[in-house]
């Protein structure tokens, strides 16, 4: 049981304190402890038989002694004295082992077991340290920006309740920043609080960036001793952004400068390099030596091509800081001669021009009734075919939506022709009389039989087509007749006949009008032909030489030959005369 230690003690402690003894061989020991935790300090020394009490005491500074804790021998009862700071922290186990709970800084003293018999008293000292980890440090009142070639504080790094005093250390991507005038100082200081002693570290750093430390990041760290030997601890990463002037200006032109047209809007958009980049600029425009103040956009509406030029752009407070483009207006021009509806009579003669005038080679197509055509239209002498709707169309490819367009409608006017024929049916029953009619606009045909002069009605009639279309009657006559034709328009009245015999007498027929299509395929077939019997002739040619060079080389071969008898002959005659003279 625990109580204040009585006076009578104190007198006899005191009477044998001046024998005090410290066993041999104890030298200084300490005792590490955290902040908060146990701190737990043995005797280190032999109970001695004879032992009639233990007892525990710390040192002051000016080495007088504080007696904190008494335990007997023989009572087993525990006392302890009345020292405030230690106030219900203590506990004096049956082996004199000193236990101090809830360590503070200010339990870093010299304690000391003593172990007292009737003739002797002998002492243990125990050192006691206490070790507080502080805090994990922290970058704060960090710099919102840094600028380059300019010393700016980029913060305070700090971390609080240590004990013992740590150091702080700053870097830069992960190495150690050493101060290096005018380009890093580091400013430390440390404060102890006076009630728990305790120590707060902060570390300034004042540091001159450039361009290099864009996205790098600054670190600080605290380093400190604790129970178990020194121990560093990092902050979290912060990266600064970094201000730098414009060193270069760039300007860019929306949309792409190379498909800007007539009528299209300009934006233009100037750029400098710089962090913050800058917020207004001069736009220079081709002919105006004058800037116009602008933030980093300018903006044509309907520009036409005289818009074509240099543009450039500057900075406000530094002109000769410039950067220029050059921008080409396309346009596209279409002239149609002659252009709109026209009206022309058949067998005129007209000059169609389709002229262009562009930034660049435009493509010019023609279309007529929507369907192109190979080349463009040209006419010496008009046909009804020639009629129709004419487009030209013309377009540069390399900028989207510029393209022209001019259409011509041409009318071809005609007064009716006429041209009747006559075919007798191969049973000899009737005959078939046809009107064949060509004009523009299209004529209305009317039969009449002359001499009586009634109109005939029941007639049959074929598309009308290029300006031309018939109207055929089949009539079994029974006496000779005229048969009149007539065809009118808004031109002219035109009127032909043909006279018919009676079915029961043989007449010669008359062919019938080809028409456009089928004379195109006669035309076809005859260049066919024309094309076979060329060829044929051509072989023929061909056999022709190659007989003639045989029949040749043939009869100069025979010549020689004969030649070479003859000589043989004479060569014989000869040799005979010679044997004769001899003999």
């Amino acid at each position: 049981m625990a109580s204040k230690a009585g006076p009578s003690c104190r007198l006899v402690f005191c009477l044998l304190i001046s024998a005090a003894v410290l066993r041999p061989g104890l030298g200084w020991y300490t005792v590490n402890s955290a902040y908060g935790d146990t701190i737990i300090m043995p005797c280190r020394l032999d109970v001695p038989q004879n032992l009639m009490f233990g007892k525990w005491k710390y040192e002051k500074p000016d080495g007088s002694p504080v007696f904190i804790a008494f335990r007997s021998s023989t009572k087993k009862s525990v006392q302890y004295d009345d020292v405030p700071e230690y106030k219900d922290r203590l506990s004096l186990s049956e082996n004199y082992t000193l236990s101090i709970s809830n360590a503070r800084i200010s339990d870093e003293k010299r304690f000391v077991c003593m172990l007292v018999t009737e003739d002797n008293v002998f002492e243990a000292p125990t050192t006691v340290k206490v070790f507080k980890q502080p805090s994990k440090p922290e970058i704060v009142s960090k710099a919102p920006f840094l600028e380059t070639e300019q010393l700016k504080q980029l913060g305070d790094c700090i971390s609080k309740d240590s004990y013992p005093d740590g150091n702080i250390t700053w870097y830069r991507n992960g190495k150690v920043l050493q101060p290096l005038e005018g380009v890093v100082v580091i400013i430390f200081k440390k404060q102890m609080d006076p009630v728990t002693q305790l120590y707060t570290m902060t570390s300034s750093l004042v540091y001159k960036a450039t361009k290099a430390d864009i996205q790098m990041p600054f670190t600080c760290s605290v380093t400190y001793y604790g129970p178990s030997g020194q121990k560093t601890v990092h902050s979290e990463q912060e990266i600064f952004d970094i201000y730098y002037p414009t060193e270069q200006v760039t300007i860019q032109v929306l949309p792409s400068k190379n498909a800007i047209k007539e009528g299209d809007n300009i934006t233009l958009k100037c750029l400098g390099n710089g962090n913050p980049p800058p917020e207004e600029f001069l736009f220079y425009l081709p002919g105006q030596p004058e800037g116009i103040r602008s933030s980093n956009t300018y903006t044509l509406t309907d520009v036409r091509r005289n818009a074509t030029g240099d543009y450039k752009c500057s900075l406000i407070d530094k002109k000769s800081m410039i950067a220029s483009t050059a921008i080409t207006v396309h346009y596209l021009d279409l002239s149609l001669n002659p252009s709109g509806e026209v009206t022309k009579q058949i067998g005129d003669a007209l000059p169609v021009s389709c002229t262009t005038s562009a930034s660049r080679n435009a493509t010019v197509v023609w279309m007529k009734d929507n369907i192109r055509l190979r080349s463009s239209p040209s006419f010496s002498s008009l046909h009804y075919q020639d009629a129709g709707h004419y487009v030209c169309e013309t377009a540069l490819q390399e900028v989207e939506g510029l393209k022209k367009r001019e259409s011509l409608t041409l009318i071809v006017e005609g007064k009716p022709q006429i041209k009747m024929t006559k075919k007798t049916d191969p049973s000899g029953l009737s005959k078939t009389i046809i009107c064949h009619v060509e004009g523009f606009p299209k004529p209305a045909i009317q039969w009449t039989i002359t001499g009586s002069g009634s109109v005939i009605n029941q007639t049959e009639e074929s598309p009308y087509v290029n300006g031309r279309y018939y109207s055929k009657i089949i009539i079994s006559p029974e006496e000779n007749v005229t048969l009149t034709c007539t065809a009118e328009n808004q031109l002219e009245r035109t009127v032909n006949s043909l006279n018919v015999s009676a079915i029961s007498i043989p007449e010669h027929d008359e062919a019938d009008e080809i028409s456009d299509e089928n004379r195109e395929k006669v035309n076809d077939q005859a260049k066919l032909i024309v094309g076979i019997v060329v060829g044929l002739l051509l072989a023929a040619l061909v056999a022709g030489v190659v007989y003639w060079l045989y029949m040749k080389k043939s009869k100069t071969a025979s010549k020689h030959v004969n030649k070479d008898l003859g000589n043989l002959e004479e060569n014989k005659k000869l040799e005979e005369n010679n044997h004769k003279t001899e003999a």
